[in-house]
């Protein structure tokens, strides 16, 4: 994602066989983990995250994943979410 996030890039999400890296893999499987099962998140997959990703690495796209999480959360509590789509 070093040269954006393309609309491509974005339709070959649910693909099985797509044009992301393996780190690129893998920082989407943190963040789809962290949102929707964090109790997943073990040892096993740190190590994992740990074959193409340095510890600052992995700690910064974890606060970044969270921070994330969290904006939209709080939009969706404050009912701040646009009621429909402009385009």
């Amino acid at each position: 994602m070093e040269k954006g996030l393309t609309e491509d890039k974005i339709a070959q999400l649910d693909e099985a066989e797509n044009g992301y890296t393996r780190r690129e893999q893998l920082a989407l499987q943190y963040a789809e983990l962290m949102a929707q099962n964090h109790h997943a998140i073990d040892d096993a997959f740190f190590a994992e995250l740990h074959e193409v990703f340095n510890d600052p690495e992995i700690l910064e796209l974890g606060m970044m994943i969270g921070q994330y999480i969290g904006f939209g959360r709080l939009l969706k509590v404050l009912d701040l979410e646009p009621k429909y789509c402009a385009t």
